[in-house]
């Protein structure tokens, strides 16, 4: 069994991210997005700290060295805040399936930008699994114009845009965070991600003096109960398992696991939801997932 703690922990993960992104979806709705990340992000740090000082007996991360905490900082910021930052503003626009299918593409940009920054070169079936998963991410969000005879976009372009910028911020962050994590505990990193993150918040609200409506906010206690839930689902025990899913196995093995959020979505869209959900938006997931299978065959 201890084989495959990896896999469980990664299959996990996609399942936590299902919940979190049902649950962010309606809260961004509810109190905006930008206070939903702040407000997340507080709840996440509060489970994180309980958790770590049962488990490692230290409630704050004091053990990571100077040069963990300066990659791990700059992980959470590109990863967590900016990257965060986009794609709760895409649930609010698009939906949550549309935006965790596009967030799917992280394998394939994290890829390319390995490629850049790192010159690690792309092997011919990555290229072809990067490929076929933009390709099926495109047959969801583009669909054809009967009157003028071409393609359109199925959803907003500003809520597509924002989804994509999350999952650049996603990969960026994953590539950042593998130069100070190492061996590291998952939790404590995962810490010392969020921790940078709120420091990004809290001088984004003062830049925007976004504090009297944070405050308003706070007094609505009925409308932060899916803030809750997704916080407990999602920063502090998404995060946490992915990455120590990425430990244990493969990364890109991991990351393929993970990414069929958008997958177990679609049940929960069409019975709970009681959305029409068109056979080319089925097809298009799927063939996403594959893709990303086929970047990580070897």
């Amino acid at each position: 069994m201890n084989l495959y703690l990896g896999e469980i922990a990664a299959i996990t993960t996609a399942l936590f991210w299902a919940i979190t992104s049902v649950s962010f979806e309606d809260a961004g709705r509810k109190i905006g997005s930008i206070n939903l990340n702040l407000i997340r992000l507080l709840l996440a740090m509060v489970f994180l700290s309980v958790f770590t000082a049962i488990t490692r007996g230290l409630i704050l991360p004091t053990d990571a060295t100077a040069r963990t905490w300066m990659w791990l900082s700059l992980s959470g910021l590109v990863g967590i805040f900016i990257g965060d930052l986009f794609l709760f503003e895409a649930f609010v626009r698009i939906g949550a399936r549309i935006s965790m299918l596009i967030y799917a593409s992280v394998p394939p940009l994290s890829g390319i930008l390995s490629y850049v920054f790192l010159g690690e070169a792309m092997t011919v079936m990555q290229i072809i699994g990067m490929t076929v998963t933009l390709f099926g991410i495109a047959l969801v969000i583009l669909k054809g114009d009967d009157k003028k005879n071409k393609l359109k976009l199925s959803h907003p372009l500003l809520g597509i845009l924002f989804a994509f910028g999350g999952a650049v911020g996603q990969a960026g962050g994953y590539i950042i965070g593998k130069f100070g994590m190492a061996d590291y505990n998952a939790f404590a990193a995962t810490q010392i991600r969020v921790i940078a993150s709120i420091i990004g918040f809290v001088i984004l609200f003062t830049i925007m003096k976004q504090w009297r409506k944070f405050g308003a906010v706070l007094k609505k206690p009925k409308k932060l109960k899916s803030t809750v839930v997704g916080s407990i689902f999602g920063p502090f025990l998404g995060i946490s398992l992915s990455l120590y899913a990425v430990q244990r196995i493969n990364p890109g093995v991991a990351s393929t696991l993970i990414s069929i959020t958008p997958v177990l979505l679609i049940p929960y869209e069409i019975f709970i939801k009681k959305q029409k959900i068109h056979l080319r938006e089925i097809v298009g997931s799927i063939v996403a997932i594959v893709g990303l299978a086929l970047m990580f065959i070897k």
